[in-house]
């Protein structure tokens, strides 16, 4: 009985019908760049200082220009390490006071500034920016800045919840249906938060936004894929990342043109309810019709597809079967993941890779929206380079292979965010250029490890391993927010600094693994084991895939 691979290789692997499903599905990858990395410009903190009582008014009165206020009224002016003196203290002096005059006011109530007393911003701040975030409008500086890692955390474990969850509902209710759930449930909470009246009700939309946003992004990316022959996949998964690059690119456009937190949330958002035309325009996929014994409408959908592609439909259509063969199935256990010497190691290796390639690759974002000189232009040079990141390896895979490209790529990323740390800033060209590559050296590493995961278990632990090991991305992305904001309070360069530690180190891992360019997918544990060895006899020992029974506990 044919397989829906051996149907297509007949009606068409990827023709008429699967390039319009590309590109149909294609834009919601786009869409999801603003969850993703969005806070670079919702969160952008531009610079402040306390909003004092009464310096508006002497200011006006005695004719000061900006500077002359800020150098009159403001303490820990123009000392490079006393930001936190200059965007969270203030002089507890009352500026109303019709005693202070307009040459250095301060000097008839102390000889020296620095023993005047300071306090607390307790009437605001005041921001440098023509536009607002997050930031400007909840304050969420100085003792409050921690709530904006929290904004990105609270997204990030969104992601990390609906990852783990969406295959089994995928695998339980279909493709499409939670295709179309996810997206109106990600539209009406991202309108919601952008029209959220207090930090709170903002974090619960973004919360709800990740749990869903990340989920429809995974389920469209697994449609696209189960349209397609088998020799397409690979290329298709570099395509459907391509075009979240174009959404990072689009994103720096809208948020240059919308400078306002709010009209940029929900510009980015409204998109999101276009795609709910989904429901005439892509089919369930026939593979899970298949696996839940619909094969009637299976059939339908595969004539449909045969007919978009111009094909005639093969004898053979009435004896359709599931791409896995029947028969007993072993059962996958976390356990599987760890008991043996090569699949623990994989396993370690590329929990470990998955956590830096998320942190360095959010990471570098966020440092950048912080230390740029300009956020949009610094944010756009850095995302063309995602361009030429997926065109090598479309073109090295298959001619050099996965091991070496992989491994030098994350170690190019953190030697590159080891040499931002000694660049001066008076070169900022080289320090741009430094950025670039290391971005461009994380994007390679963050989608090898999405292509290389699944070609290093057997067939029955692979979904497993995948999910397992692509959880501590979301773990990554959980952590990164604080690792950055908190570590540049104590030094700008600190968190590339240890991005730099985790690149290389994560590069040499890599060199641990074993290279599966050429080679076909494993079936069995024993052919894991014997990877790395494909020249030596076998070792004398046996792994048992223990099959379980389907017993219900009850």
């Amino acid at each position: 009985m044919p397989t829906v691979d051996d149907i297509l290789e007949q009606i068409g692997d990827f023709h008429f019908f699967q390039k319009q499903t590309f590109l149909f599905l294609a834009p919601l990858s786009a869409t999801f760049a603003p969850i993703y990395v969005g806070i670079v410009f919702l969160g952008f903190t531009p610079d402040h200082r306390c909003l004092s009582p009464g310096v508006a008014e002497l200011s006006h009165r005695c004719g000061w220009s900006l500077a002359e206020e800020l150098n009159y009224t403001v303490p820990g002016l123009g000392a490079a390490d006393e930001a936190f003196l200059r965007q969270c203290r203030r002089y507890e002096v009352d500026w109303n006071q019709s005693t202070l005059g307009c040459q250095d006011p301060l000097a008839g109530l102390a000889a020296n500034r620095s023993h005047l007393p300071l306090g607390p911003c307790r009437d605001g701040w005041v921001y440098d920016t023509p536009g607002s975030s997050i930031v400007t409008e909840f304050n969420l500086v100085c003792a409050n800045s921690w709530m904006l890692d929290l904004f990105q955390s609270a997204v990030n474990v969104g992601f990390f919840i609906g990852s783990v969850s969406i295959g089994y509902v995928a695998d339980r209710f279909g493709r499409k249906l939670c295709l179309l759930v996810t997206i109106l449930i990600n539209a009406v909470s991202g309108v919601l938060m952008a029209v959220s009246p207090s930090y709170t009700w903002m974090l619960i939309f973004r919360l709800i936004q990740g749990l869903v946003s990340k989920a429809g992004w995974l389920i469209s990316y697994i449609l696209i894929t189960e349209f397609v022959g088998l020799n397409y996949r690979r290329t298709v998964g570099i395509y459907y990342q391509v075009i979240f690059t174009i959404g990072l690119l689009v994103l720096a456009g809208v948020a240059y043109a919308l400078p306002h937190w709010r009209w940029l949330q929900l510009t980015v958002t409204l998109p999101n309810f276009c795609f709910l035309l989904y429901y005439w325009c892509v089919p369930e996929s026939p593979r899970w019709l298949i696996s839940q014994n619909k094969n009637a409408k299976a059939i339908r959908i595969i004539k449909h597809i045969a007919k978009k592609n111009g094909k005639s439909l093969p004898p053979s259509l009435q004896n359709l079967r599931p791409d896995e063969e029947a028969g007993e199935k072993l059962t996958p256990s976390f356990l599987d993941l760890v008991r043996t010497p090569q699949i623990r190691k994989h396993t370690w290796i590329l929990m470990y890779n998955w956590f830096t390639s998320a942190v360095l690759y959010q990471g570098l974002i966020m440092h950048m929206g912080l230390a740029g000189d300009n956020v949009y232009l610094d944010f756009f040079y850095s995302a063309l380079v995602e361009f030429p990141a997926a065109f090598a390896i479309i073109l090295t895979i298959n001619r050099i292979g996965r091991r070496y490209p992989w491994a030098v790529s994350n170690m190019v990323a953190g030697a590159a965010c080891l040499a931002m740390v000694f660049i001066p800033d008076d070169l900022q060209w080289l320090k741009i250029i430094a950025a670039c590559m290391g971005r461009m050296g994380i994007t390679m590493a963050y989608e090898m490890v999405c292509l290389v995961n699944a070609e290093l278990y057997p067939t029955f632990i692979r979904n497993l391993g995948v999910l397992v090991c692509s959880s501590l991305c979301d773990i990554g992305g959980i952590v990164t927010p604080f690792l950055v904001y908190r570590l540049m309070h104590i030094w700008l360069e600190l968190p590339l600094m240890v991005f730099a530690v985790i690149g290389v180190v994560a590069g040499g891992l890599v060199l641990l693994l074993p290279e599966t360019k050429g080679k076909a997918l494993p079936e069995t544990i024993e052919e894991v084991e014997n990877m790395q060895r494909p020249g030596k006899n076998k070792e004398k020992m046996i792994y048992l895939q223990v099959k379980k029974l389907d017993i219900p506990l009850n």
